[in-house]
């Protein structure tokens, strides 16, 4: 399985990683994949997540050639 993972803004500079691509069998939901990316650190309570450029749950089930991408609540005004 090839996943590919990006993380934005603030979130990014959190974590230290902006893009990594995941070969592995055991990812099954997207909390999985951020288990494999970031492994030190919780979720943060406020993240946001999107299966190909789609909002998503954590709890969402992740495919083969999916893009996941986290990021920050968006704010506006």
């Amino acid at each position: 399985m090839s996943i590919k993972v990006r993380f934005f803004a603030s979130l990014a500079d959190q974590v230290g990683i902006r893009r990594q691509t995941l070969a592995a069998e055991s990812i099954h939901t997207v909390e999985d994949v951020w288990a494999e990316c970031v492994r030190e650190l919780p979720i943060p309570g406020n993240a946001l997540v999107a299966i190909n450029q789609q909002y998503a749950k954590f709890d969402s089930i992740v495919e083969d050639g999916d893009e996941i991408a986290f990021f920050p609540p968006v704010t506006g005004g």
